[in-house]
């Protein structure tokens, strides 16, 4: 088992080398986006303003970067971008009639060229330091603390938090730092907790992560915005996507073909965001204060006993109440025959006056607006490489170090650690001197 090992098993990983991503997830975001559009490339304006979370070590952030702020195309759209740039240069060299007017003409084409955008804004946010990329503001900092909120506003808008507060402003200091003036056009996570290999408890960890993201993108999305955020599929989930759906019109669960068909993760691709209903209006810190999903909920009522929520056990009662009611035996004027002598108490019979109890329908025990299953799209050409697959390199291979090694892992120390003992590349050597 040598370095090219991995580069067998897992094509992504080596192409992801090859290509100078920081990772294999690149190739995720950029199948979603083949499918859903997510950058608008038609209107390029309508996504201006973006916000990765968890976003170390930084592979989606640099396929924000290369596609919004420098204008490249990965993919299938490169493909078919390169096939237009040719029919147009066909198209071209049939309405021209010279070479001189020819070369001219592909000079002077302004597809020939990208062009850099200046009204692009992009935060990164994430526990782990990140090194720096191009055009991308990072932030170390936690999403599911309410103070995060305003330092990513500020980050978005940093002009508008220059200019000191007026006097008349100071009553309501709180309220106007935590309403952004330009709502964010699209929210993508892509974070994910430690794997324990206990699927209930890893499930449950990303869900709530998921919640985090959630909140946070309610606080700074404007309406019509996007979310996409990584989830396990397990138990229960559709009550999630049920969830998803109170706050945006149209919600998909995506598999990109980079992603393992033996791993539990998918991608909930949410577009058309409905913000909820505020009493004043303000957004921003609440959303992580008093959070609609996840968490600290909704305010809820509170029984008789002190548990939140309330018991139906009326018809459960009822059901109990009649198998256990034994009718009083009615009164004979001749004595019963021996062999006729028998008692079933699995059946009683009740009185008349007494109504029966019907049994309650299955769909009404689980209702169906509490359950919602979306539609679950698998993202990438068939053609592309297989993700579970492992391939033979060519004759030409190198192999290539990661392009951006973690910059502060947690097992950094335990590394420092085995090489004091004498490991080289970490590998420890016992029974030396």
């Amino acid at each position: 088992m040598g370095k090219s090992s991995k580069d067998k098993r897992d094509a992504y990983y080596r192409l992801a080398k090859e290509q100078n991503w920081r990772a294999r997830s690149a190739f995720k975001l950029i199948q979603i986006d083949e499918r859903f559009d997510l950058f608008e490339h038609e209107n390029p304006d309508n996504v201006t303003r973006v916000v990765d979370l968890c976003a170390a070590p930084g592979s989606w952030s640099q396929v924000l970067s290369r596609v919004l702020i420098k204008g490249e195309s990965f993919g299938r759209r490169a493909w078919l971008e390169k096939k237009r740039k040719e029919q147009q240069g066909l198209e071209a060299a049939e309405t021209t009639t010279t070479d001189d007017d020819k070369m001219d003409c592909d000079e002077s084409s302004p597809s020939s060229e990208l062009k850099p955008r200046k009204n692009v804004k992009i935060v990164s946010i994430d526990l782990q330091p990140m090194a720096p990329l191009e055009g991308i503001t990072t932030l170390k900092a936690d999403i599911t603390h309410p103070s995060t909120i305003p330092l990513l506003l500020r980050a978005l808008d940093p002009e508008a938090y220059e200019q000191p507060p007026t006097p008349s402003d100071a009553p309501s200091s709180v309220t106007a730092a935590i309403r952004q003036s330009h709502p964010v056009d699209l929210v993508i996570s892509d974070g994910a907790p430690d794997v324990t290999g206990l699927h209930d408890l890893d499930i449950y960890i990303q869900s709530q992560l998921l919640y985090a993201a959630l909140n946070l993108a309610m606080g700074v999305l404007r309406p019509g915005g996007k979310f996409v955020a990584k989830i396990f599929r397990g138990r229960d989930v559709d009550i999630l996507y049920a969830q998803l759906r109170t706050v945006f019109e149209r919600v998909s669960v995506a598999k990109p073909r980079s992603s393992r068909a033996s791993s539990l993760e998918a991608f909930v691709v949410c577009e058309g965001f409905i913000p909820p209903v505020s009493d004043n209006g303000v957004v921003g810190m609440a959303a992580l204060k008093n959070p609609l999903f996840g968490g600290a909920a909704a305010p809820v009522t509170v029984s008789e006993d002190g548990n939140v929520g309330k018991e139906v056990r009326e018809e459960i009662d009822q059901d109990i109440q009649a198998r256990n009611t034994v009718a009083q035996p009615a009164a004979i004027s001749s004595p019963a025959p021996n062999h006729s002598t028998e008692v079933r108490h699995l059946q009683t019979t009740t009185s008349q006056d007494q109504p029966q109890p019907q049994p309650q329908k299955l769909s009404n025990k689980f209702a169906v607006e509490n359950r919602w299953i979306p539609a679950f799209i698998a993202c990438g050409d068939l053609s592309a490489w297989d993700s579970d697959a492992t391939y033979i390199l060519p004759p030409d291979y190198v192999n290539l170090d990661p392009i951006q090694p973690p910059t502060a892992p947690p097992y950094r120390r335990a590394l420092e650690l085995r090489k004091e003992k004498g490991g080289a590349y970490g590998k420890t050597k016992y029974g030396h001197k």
